[in-house]
């Protein structure tokens, strides 16, 4: 089955523009999946604790008729899960390194959590947010970005794909000159703040003086409660998910796939001036290679 039909995957993408008693129906059936390809929509409504018209607008939400042709979907689901031998890969999600762990195991656990991972990712960001991230970016005179330490890599990635597209990104690891720069911001300017955390003090420290200048920000997080978010007009959350690593290093793997996003994203909404500047950026690149032979 392809991956994008499957019902999950439509309430993951859809869950962070669904009201507040429509999430808990999906919260519901996430982590109810099996019961829910059993029950009424009557019986769905209790234990979601909403009222049935709130779940009938859920369904219609994913792109649905009605309940019945939801439960459908679901049961068909089940039917196709047996029959391929599909096994469900998530029971692996937040998975811990242990002495005795196979070591041919760690590519395959490693990515199943990078694909839960990216997918708990979509259930935060909503259309609008992204919307309102690619025009600030697009209208933008300056793009700045601000972060620390582990960080970078995930600013020197975003600044790379906006400067092949065209646009004025300018990052520098030094705080001081991240200062010195965001106070000489104006309303035509943006910053794009990146915290795993949202609580590193220099970067939120950058945010703010941009703030006081008149930029606008933009920050990317993995937890939407955090400083940084207070100082953001734009707040792009990853999954919330710290795992593996330990404290000091943890996955970048969200944070890149929401680089992808914006470039993308950029790239749709203004195709030609893009796709042109990617031409010429290109043809700078092949002069730097070898030729086949």
């Amino acid at each position: 089955m392809d991956k994008r039909e499957c019902t999950a995957y439509r309430i993951r993408s859809a869950y962070a523009s669904l009201r507040k008693s429509e999430q808990r129906v999906a919260d519901y059936i996430l982590t109810h999946e099996q019961v829910c390809r059993r029950i009424t929509m009557e019986e769905l409504a209790k234990r979601s604790n909403v009222s049935q018209p709130t779940v009938v607008r859920f369904v219609k939400a994913l792109g649905y008729e009605n309940f019945k042709d939801f439960r459908y979907q679901l049961m068909e689901e089940n039917i196709k899960d047996h029959s391929s031998g599909r096994v469900e890969q998530y029971a692996m999600h937040g998975y811990s390194l242990k002495l005795s762990d196979n070591l041919r195991m760690i590519p395959t656990k490693v990515v199943a959590i990078s694909v839960k991972s990216i997918e708990d990712m979509l259930k935060s960001i909503s259309g609008e947010e992204f919307e309102k991230t690619i025009y600030m970016i697009s209208k933008a005179k300056r793009i700045m970005l601000s972060c620390v330490e582990n960080s970078s890599a995930t600013a020197r990635d975003l600044m790379v794909k906006l400067l092949y597209l065209g646009y004025d990104c300018r990052y520098d690891e030094d705080y001081y000159i991240q200062q010195i720069a965001a106070a000489a911001l104006t309303e035509e300017d943006v910053v794009i703040g990146i915290s795993y955390s949202g609580q590193s003090k220099d970067t939120v420290d950058v945010m703010k003086t941009a703030k006081k200048a008149g930029a606008q920000t933009i920050c990317i997080t993995n937890f939407k409660e955090s400083k940084i978010s207070k100082w953001s007009d734009v707040v792009l959350c990853g999954s919330q998910e710290q795992w593996m690593y330990g404290d000091s290093i943890f996955s970048r793997t969200t944070q890149m796939v929401l680089n992808d996003m914006i470039y993308m994203g950029l790239i749709a909404h203004d195709y030609e001036k893009c796709t042109d500047k990617l031409d010429e950026n290109g043809k700078i690149i092949r002069n730097k290679a070898y030729e086949e032979k």
